[in-house]
């Protein structure tokens, strides 16, 4: 039994193998074309009033043991609601600017490309109208369910990609795919097993995408590979994925949706004129939550003086584990607006503040000071 999974035991032959595949019609019944071993459902042609459990259970199938990738053509077949959507989304980036500048992004550097973090929340706030129209779409809504069943959890981010924009390097994402490559090391195997079912990606694409463009990079199956959380930073697995991708052109309503797991990059806009935008679902399980609601920070406004004392008597790991007891030791949910991945994927956890107060020896009111600094950034 394997316990945990070590990036020393990442090889390339056994990734390579785990890709050989060709997805065939009889995997995917009732998609209306397989392109680049990734299959094309056309939503004009799908009745989503009607019991859509097969469709759904072939949906999981392929997001979990083939492809990892499927596309949706003309989920939204008419795109007004596009439209008004991109009218808005340009205002609150040029309103977003011009208030506090380029923003930082996961894996560009800051005014590389426009973000608008928490897209959803600020759609509904600015055009409920336009809001209920662009969400109400059946298409989206079955596949969050076919990944992740009822009550999901919708955030988005608008990613607008200027021509130059440069490709995003091959990654996983969300949840262990936003850690280093040390602390998913530290995680269970089968958290790494884990992980990919507790999320779902996607992207609505608000223009046409033609290759030229830069849509998403995709390595179908990739998602299988077990170590694929600790492979993908290192240097064989990179070039594999480079010289292996395929891309898919996209036209305005068309929807993208991928297991978190799969390797995939944005790709390198090397038109001339196109301003590539996409909204980036980032969909949750609705299982991702804790059973009761625990006031983090008075805990830890509390236990600060009691541990920045000489006299508790407790070893360096039992002082860790008190502050994992009490603290908040995930940088997510949070505002990515007051709270950005400058230094890497993740903004700094309550718990990780702890830590640094108590090596810094931080006094007690510098340490609230910090403490208050972080929840209000923190806070949507």
């Amino acid at each position: 039994m394997q316990g945990y999974l070590s990036s020393n035991d990442c090889n390339l032959e056994e990734f390579s193998k785990s890709l050989d595949h060709t997805l065939n019609q009889s995997d995917v019944p009732l998609a209306h074309d397989i392109k680049k071993n990734i299959p094309i459902y056309d939503v004009s042609q799908i009745d989503f009033l009607d019991n859509t459990q097969t469709l759904r259970t072939e949906w999981a199938n392929v997001l979990h043991k083939t492809a990892g990738v499927l596309v949706l053509k003309n989920a939204y077949p008419d795109t007004s609601c596009i439209d008004a959507a991109t009218l808005i989304f340009e205002k609150i980036i040029a309103d977003e600017k011009a208030a506090t500048g380029d923003k930082a992004d996961h894996f560009a550097a800051s005014g590389a490309n426009d973000r608008i973090w928490n897209s959803a929340q600020k759609l509904c706030q600015s055009d409920p109208d336009t809001f209920a129209k662009y969400f109400s779409n059946l298409a989206v809504d079955t596949a969050c369910k076919a990944w992740l069943g009822p009550n999901y959890q919708m955030t988005a981010q608008i990613n607008l990609v200027r021509p130059t924009g440069a490709a995003q390097s091959p990654h996983r994402d969300y949840h262990l795919g936003f850690q280093t490559r040390e602390l998913a090391e530290s995680y269970p195997a089968h958290v790494h097993d884990l992980s990919p079912v507790l999320t779902l990606q996607g992207a609505i694409a608000h223009i046409d995408m033609p290759i030229e463009s830069g849509p998403t990079k995709l390595l179908p199956f990739s998602q299988i590979y077990r170590h694929g959380y600790l492979a993908y930073s290192q240097p064989e697995f990179r070039e594999y994925f480079e010289n292996n991708y395929v891309q898919i052109p996209l036209n305005k309503g068309d929807v993208l949706f991928f297991n978190p797991a799969l390797y995939h990059a944005g790709g390198a806009n090397i038109s001339k004129d196109i301003h590539r935008m996409a909204n980036l679902l980032q969909v949750s399980s609705a299982f991702g939550r804790a059973m009761e609601s625990l006031d983090r920070s008075g805990m830890t406004r509390k236990l600060y003086p009691i541990l920045a004392k000489n006299n508790h008597n407790l070893s360096e790991k039992e002082i860790d584990a008190a502050i994992t007891s009490c603290a908040e030791g995930y940088s997510f949910p949070t505002n990515l607006d007051t709270a950005p991945p400058l230094d890497g994927l993740a903004p700094e956890t309550q718990a990780n503040l702890f830590r640094r107060a108590l090596t810094e020896k931080m006094s007690i009111s510098d340490f609230e000071k910090e403490l208050s600094l972080h929840d209000k950034n923190r806070r949507a």
